[in-house]
């Protein structure tokens, strides 16, 4: 991969030809930092096994433990990946696109490293045009983890400019879209019979 690019896009309307670059990049397995509505976060192709193997080790994570979430551009697909009842897809439809992380019961079409030891599998819709775009023009869902800051006050960085200078060695793209928030995501386990908040993030759920 070449040196890091940096890329200014506009959170509401990415020029196209930017898209198709950083799009470009994923196909050819790098990993980029992108926003969300929630945090910064980082990625890659979902079928790249390579590069979902850099994120593991870029984020100090053992395989086996690693169990990322992944972006979807609409509801159309979601059931591509995850068995998806009535009831939790209504749910779905009235809060996405937005700051939650859906949890479900993953298909086995799904990489294994997207799956958890119950064979679940997180699933995000972000209200933002960026990274649907991203996943639109690519064909695939793409991966989504947090950019943590290593800063335990701090938690989430919320500077482009900031993030990198920080990781510019260590991935192949980041997309400035302007500074996100420093909340993350609602996690819901959609799993059981009632939906489940294991996370109070950004995101208030609508039932």
């Amino acid at each position: 991969m070449p040196d890091c690019l940096y890329i200014e896009m506009h959170p509401q309307n990415p020029n196209p030809r930017d898209v198709d670059r950083v799009v470009a990049v994923l196909k050819r397995g790098g990993i980029i930092i992108y926003p969300t509505d929630t945090v910064y976060g980082i990625g890659c192709d979902i079928k790249n096994t390579k590069a979902v193997e850099r994120i593991i080790k870029l984020k100090g994570l053992k395989p086996k433990e690693a169990h990322f979430s992944f972006i979807c551009k609409d509801l159309s697909n979601i059931t591509d990946f995850a068995k998806v009842n009535n009831p939790t897809f209504k749910l779905m439809k009235k809060n996405l696109p937005g700051p939650f992380t859906f949890i479900l019961p993953g298909l086995h079409r799904v990489p294994n490293y997207f799956l958890s030891k119950r064979k679940t599998v997180g699933i995000r819709i972000p209200n933002h045009k960026i990274p649907i775009e991203l996943v639109e023009r690519l064909g695939n869902p793409i991966l989504t983890t947090s950019l943590k800051d290593s800063d335990e006050i701090i938690e989430y960085t919320t500077d482009p400019e900031q993030i990198y200078e920080n990781y510019h060695n260590l991935v192949d793209v980041v997309i400035d879209g302007g500074a996100c928030g420093n909340v993350p995501s609602t996690i819901v386990d959609c799993t059981e019979d009632e939906p489940l908040i294991i996370r109070e993030g950004l995101g208030e759920l609508r039932l």
